[in-house]
């Protein structure tokens, strides 16, 4: 007898690449990349830790997602309004919340990210954490840069995080 629970997906082409959307419930579990090995990694996560199978199907929390989606790339939504549902360590949803805090058109640097959860030392470790992050965009990881202003990795590649970043009129200096 098959006790997985089903996580529903769909893909969306958003002006920086495609992306895979997944929902369980409610909730929207996940916003990649669909073309990074980080993807598979999370759809991984998602597997073990809740012990659910993949179909591909849309929910009204992934046409809604889209809906929002369409907005920001618009330049018409500066926050989402998605119930998430965060699949990781308590460590790396502590990141996750924080990178939430990050208001639209700001930066912060990992450095900053560690001091707001206060764990000043655990620069690496938030680093870490920012990259496991499986819902890109809504939660804004691409808001994260270097303490010298520097883009820094991003799993949509940093071509992705320069769009995302001029579609909230952030013009830095990048070195």
């Amino acid at each position: 007898m098959n006790n997985r629970k089903q996580i529903n997906i769909q893909y969306y082409d958003s002006p920086c690449g495609r992306l895979v959307l997944a929902s369980f419930a409610d909730s929207l579990c996940l916003c990649d990349w669909s073309d990074n090995p980080f993807a598979e990694r999370n759809m991984r996560r998602l597997t073990r830790s809740m012990n659910v199978s993949f179909k591909t199907e849309t929910t009204s929390v992934l046409e809604e997602t889209k809906r929002q989606l369409d907005e920001y790339f618009a330049g018409k939504r500066k926050a989402f309004d998605i119930q998430l549902r965060l699949t990781g360590t308590d460590f790396q949803n502590e990141v996750w919340n924080a990178l939430l805090d990050i208001p639209y058109g700001a930066t912060k640097s990992y450095k900053d990210i560690a001091r707001y959860i206060g764990k000043p030392k655990a620069v690496r470790a938030v680093a870490g954490a920012i990259g496991a992050n499986g819902i890109s965009i809504l939660i804004p990881c691409h808001r994260v840069i270097g303490s010298d202003h520097s883009l820094t990795g991003y799993a949509g590649g940093l071509e992705a995080k320069k769009m995302l970043l001029g579609v909230e009129t952030i013009e830095l200096y990048y070195k």
